[in-house]
């Protein structure tokens, strides 16, 4: 009989470290751990420490360094986790460390080093968890809620505020992602440049090391996972200038694509709508993103047909996506849903005039489109297999985020399976999609 796979576990300090622990020790027996009393014997050992007062800094080392000499193999988390060069000074044979409130580090760690017992219950669940999605791409969500008050949109008084996640909990459920066979995550929000504004970007730990909790370095983290990272509901602030060095199609993982949604571009009707009204700063902004990285694609959404739209606003709007000149833009006619601001402005537009505006936007768009894509006639592509069978293949380049952009048709594509990554030469274009064949 197969001895099981056993933890000792030692907890030190407060009332919240003990609820840590509990929460650790908790998610231990549920994948079928077995915790035993004893460091002796045992197949590794936790230790979660307090470091508020210098005393116990010493208990803490002190702790670490019995588990050491009984048993040899530690993994150390808690408040004196943060001071990770106090911990390895003292003991630098730990196997690994972590802040406070890290149980999904915790976990990560332990499982590297002491693989999970098999329990025919948890086993049901996939490594990644359960999807929706295809294999080969997720979702990671960053955070709830939202702060803005845009009159079209309710948004807030459904979710509540902005609530960023744990950055240590969001890079533990991209890593257990990548470590699934996902090829590409797709960050969302309600508002991704946003990301930690609400803990002031408080710093949290990923690997035993402080992040801090914004968007420059869980993208800068996210990077190292060797998979694509696409960025959606980015926000034009200033902020987003800092991520943009990390994109390339040749400089990482980081797809140069952008999805900012910018919603009109007529001062008057931003401001009706409660949206950053300086459309002239957008289009700056814009600019230097192209400066800073030539590849990349920004995608936008936005409303026409908003309550007091006027004919010349809505001109605004088409001469500034014939300026911008967007790569990928959706457009929808204001709706008006139960509960939101905007129901109350004077000057509603005739559904006739909305409908009409919007075919003329998407023909627009649609014009500029087609002179992008087939910009790309000749280049070599590298792009992500969605669908494959009968000898063809459905595919995705870094331009193209899942259900909502063109795709890549692959005629040549026998042997192509989901979830490849392959190098193809683009041959056709049309208005929104390509065609290649695998080089």
């Amino acid at each position: 009989m197969t001895r099981p796979t056993s933890i000792a576990f030692a907890s030190l300090g407060c009332p919240k470290a003990t609820v840590d622990s509990e929460r650790i020790l908790t998610q231990l027996r549920a994948e079928g751990y077995l915790i035993v009393p004893t460091y002796q014997g045992a197949d590794l050992v936790v230790v979660n420490t307090c470091g508020f007062i210098d005393a116990a800094v010493e208990e803490s080392l002190d702790a670490i360094g019995e588990a050491l000499r009984e048993n040899g193999r530690v993994i150390v988390t808690g408040c004196l986790g943060a001071r990770e060069s106090v911990i390895l000074a003292a003991h630098p044979q730990v196997l690994a460390i972590t802040g406070p409130h890290a149980m999904e580090e915790v976990m990560g760690h332990i499982h590297a080093h002491l693989p999970r017992p098999h329990d025919p219950h948890s086993d049901l669940i996939p490594p990644g968890g359960m999807k929706l999605t295809p294999r080969h791409y997720a979702y990671l969500k960053i955070s709830e809620g939202c702060n803005h008050r845009c009159t079209f949109c309710i948004i807030p008084s459904l979710r509540g505020p902005l609530v960023s996640r744990s950055i240590g909990e969001v890079l533990g459920e991209a890593e257990a992602l990548a470590r699934a066979g996902v090829k590409e995550l797709l960050v969302i929000s309600q508002d991704t440049s946003a990301y930690g504004v609400d803990i002031k970007y408080r710093s949290g730990f990923h690997n035993g090391r402080p992040v801090k909790t914004r968007m420059q370095e869980l993208v800068q983290e996210l990077a190292r996972l060797g998979i694509w990272v696409r960025l959606h509901y980015v926000y034009p602030y200033p902020s987003v200038d800092d991520v943009l060095p990390l994109m390339g199609v040749n400089a990482g993982k980081i797809l140069p694509y952008l999805d900012v949604p910018l919603q009109h571009a007529s001062p008057r009707i931003l401001k009706a709508m409660k949206r950053p009204g300086d459309i002239e700063n957008t289009r700056r902004r814009i600019e230097a993103w192209r400066e800073i990285c030539p590849d990349l694609v920004i995608r936008s959404t936005f409303i026409v047909g908003f309550p007091g739209e006027t004919e010349a606003e809505f001109d605004e709007l088409l001469d500034f996506l014939e300026d911008a000149r967007l790569d990928r833009v959706g457009a929808f006619a204001y709706s008006p849903v139960d509960g939101a601001a905007a129901n109350a402005l004077p000057d509603p537009i005739a559904p006739e005039v909305q409908q009409d505006r919007l075919a003329r936007f998407m023909e627009a768009q649609a014009d500029i489109s087609a002179d992008k894509l087939r910009a790309r006639l000749g280049q070599e592509m590298t792009v992500l297999v969605d669908e494959a069978g009968s000898g063809r293949a459905i595919a995705r380049s870094y331009a193209d985020a899942p259900e909502i952009d063109g795709v890549v048709h692959i005629a040549q594509g026998r042997g192509l399976k989901p979830g490849d990554l392959v190098k193809v030469k683009i041959t056709r274009s049309d208005d929104y999609d390509l065609w290649g064949k695998p080089i």
